[in-house]
């Protein structure tokens, strides 16, 4: 049973590491027959493209736009979906949790470029928003096309589609906090916030860490069909990620050898923000994603 999911991991996960050489080379995918002649017969440059890398200012540039856009929704996304969670969780109509974990679950499986669209003709120069201000005599506001304005865009695009899909962890680690504690706790006296805080938070905690660890390793990767379907409509200063930098820059130019320069810095800052903040949960008391025994 173990075999399809290890060869899986194997060919998609493990093969593809040894791909990250060539971003130390003058890789040229013409400079022979297959890719392995074509990497033995490329030069090798030591870190000259990783010096490229550090010299190109949109490279900087899309840097920060990455993490600007990683601590913004850090700040105002991750927690939604755990409020929505334990919204559901005391929701006493089975009936009406399920209706409402269908509506909120259903946009997760809307592609990118259906998302968009949505926000589009609702928020857009032509959308049903500014139709509606200009029958009312006002002036429309610039959303879709505002640089000022894209992060809060791209954050409220992440929010509508996926914030119910990330409730399915924190729902299934609400169940299984023992309900008597609940009742305990109320014949004690405890009114509902208490009992959210010293029952519904903790039983939460060890799952919160070990998602926020996660988020943090995968911090430079923000994505790239949201970005790029968005990115002549605000302008590349506003919407350039690593991501698009990287397809822009490397895969649309054949410079393969910086795309995967670029690739191999996002992996080693992504490892060194796992390890501290696994550290860090450590220090907290919790397990994190690993511990030692």
């Amino acid at each position: 049973m173990l075999v399809p999911g290890v060869v899986l991991l194997l060919v998609f996960s493990y093969v593809p590491i040894l791909g990250n050489v060539i971003a130390f080379q003058d890789y040229n995918p013409y400079a022979g027959t297959n890719p392995l002649t074509a990497f033995l017969s490329s030069d090798w440059i030591g870190f000259g493209q990783f010096q490229l890398l550090f010299e190109d200012p949109a490279f900087w540039d899309a840097l920060r736009n990455t993490l600007t856009i990683t601590v913004f929704q850090l700040v105002f996304f991750f927690p939604l979906p755990i409020a929505l969670a334990v919204m559901l969780h005391h929701l006493l109509s089975r009936r009406l949790r399920g209706f409402i974990q269908t509506v909120v679950y259903l946009p997760h499986f809307f592609s990118w470029v259906l998302v968009i669209t949505f926000f589009v003709q609702m928020l857009g120069g032509a959308g049903l928003f500014a139709q509606t201000l200009r029958d009312a005599g006002l002036e429309p506001w610039n959303i879709m096309t505002n640089p000022d304005t894209f992060l809060i865009l791209v954050t409220a695009e992440a929010v509508w589609k996926d914030v119910g899909w990330g409730t399915i962890v924190f729902l299934a680690a609400l169940a299984a906090v023992d309900p008597h504690l609940y009742e305990a706790a109320a014949v004690d006296g405890a009114g509902r916030w208490r009992r959210l805080w010293h029952i519904t938070l903790p039983g939460l905690r060890p799952v919160i860490v070990l998602l926020l660890i996660l988020r943090l390793g995968d911090a430079l990767s923000v994505g790239f069909e949201q970005f790029i379907l968005q990115r002549d409509a605000v302008g590349r200063q506003a919407a350039e990620v690593l991501d698009t930098y990287v397809y822009y820059f490397s895969i649309a130019t054949g410079n393969f050898g910086f795309g995967a320069a670029a690739g191999l810095f996002k992996a080693a800052i992504g490892l060194v923000l796992i390890l501290a903040a696994n550290r860090m949960a450590h220090a907290l008391g919790e397990r994190g994603i690993y511990s030692k025994s």
